[in-house]
């Protein structure tokens, strides 16, 4: 199976307008992200996909590859997809523009979960060690079952423990946002409406186990920090300077 790496990244963003080109450590967020995932063993290509003329020309002064799209997509998924019909690749992963710290082996990872035939979607989970992101909302939970096969997705704590009489607390695990998709998965999940509980929780991989989508789901070792906001970069640089 051939595969390749496609990376949204917006300028507009809300929380944090720009941040793509934000430095650290002397390199823009996205030259970051590019160069991680370039590592991918398992991994044929990497391309940018923005909606932004200066991002555009930032990737290609670092001698990345970038593709401009539609400045109308609601999403980052749709944005992949855009990019995605112009190629005949059979697996398309979506990293996010805004992670830094995205390992090449996770990549490989989520690459490699497609090998299974059943599987759709893969993506990977990390188990919550710290107790105030089982009520942080913003920290997306899983549940899964016992062949690694996505249940739910909320931001609620699940599993709720209903219970604290002699059972062992259950193991809580977090979604990290990184995907692969088979193409034609891909596609016809960017062609969807928007489902029920997609709009409730605002999570969009609920629409594609709506629609009876198959998500793998591998757990990872690694941990992972996005930038949504200025006050994110000081974290994110610690991390940077721990991994040297």
């Amino acid at each position: 199976m051939t595969a390749i790496v496609i990376i949204p990244a917006r300028y507009n963003s809300a929380r944090f307008p720009g941040k793509p080109l934000y430095p650290l450590r002397g390199m823009p967020v996205i030259q970051h992200v590019y160069e991680n995932s370039k590592r991918a063993r398992l991994a044929d290509d990497v391309i940018v996909a923005t909606d932004s003329e200066t991002i555009f020309e930032k990737v290609l002064s670092f001698g990345g590859k970038a593709a401009m799209t539609d400045r109308k997509h609601q999403s980052g998924t749709d944005r992949v997809a855009e990019v995605a019909r112009s190629t005949d690749y059979d697996i398309i992963v979506n990293v996010q523009g805004d992670e830094p710290l995205i390992r090449s082996e996770m990549i490989d990872d989520v690459i490699s979960l497609l090998e299974d035939k059943k599987a759709s979607i893969g993506t990977l989970t990390k188990k919550i060690e710290d107790p105030q992101e089982m009520r942080d909302p913003n920290v997306v939970k899983i549940v899964f079952d016992n062949e690694g096969f996505a249940l739910y997705f909320s931001r609620a704590q699940i599993p709720f423990h209903a219970t604290h009489s002699e059972l062992r607390t259950p193991d809580y695990y977090k979604h990290i946002g990184i995907y692969s998709y088979r193409r034609d998965i891909l596609l016809a999940l960017a062609g969807m409406k928007q489902t029920g509980l997609e709009r409730v929780e605002k999570l969009e991989q609920l629409r594609a186990l709506e629609n009876g989508m198959k998500i793998k789901i591998r757990e990872t070792f690694f941990e992972t920090y996005g930038v949504d906001t200025p006050e994110d970069i000081e974290r994110v640089e610690k991390c940077l300077n721990t991994s040297l």
